[in-house]
């Protein structure tokens, strides 16, 4: 009988993975904040995976994401290092600067107020 010992490294953190640093999710906290502040949202989520960082935004904890924010850096010189994607899968968002993409939850914020 063989026993079959995976190799350790295999368990490791993966150092290439994408993640947000403090500053991006500084701005991300902000939106955040005040849609809870309004009632908007209720609870967040944070994957750091091989491709892609993703911030995902839930109005109850057992339903799906109402909007993932991704950082991809292979987009970087293409359409944008940042999106925001909608509950459906539409891409609503794309760019380069974080705070100009965040803008679009944030009209949602001022119809909710409204």
């Amino acid at each position: 009988m063989t026993i079959h010992n995976p190799s350790p490294s295999r368990f490791l953190a993966n150092p290439e993975r994408i993640s947000f640093d403090r500053k991006e999710l500084g701005v991300i906290l902000s939106v955040y904040g005040r849609m809870v502040a309004a009632g908007e949202w209720r609870d967040y989520g944070i994957s750091s995976l091989g491709e892609v960082a993703v911030f995902a935004v839930f109005r109850r904890a057992a339903e799906f994401p109402l909007y993932r924010i991704e950082k991809r850096p292979r987009l970087r010189n293409r359409q944008g290092l940042y999106s925001v994607i909608g509950m459906d899968g539409r891409i609503l968002r794309r760019g380069h600067d974080l705070k100009a993409v965040l803008r679009v939850l944030e009209r949602k914020l001022i119809r909710a107020v409204q």
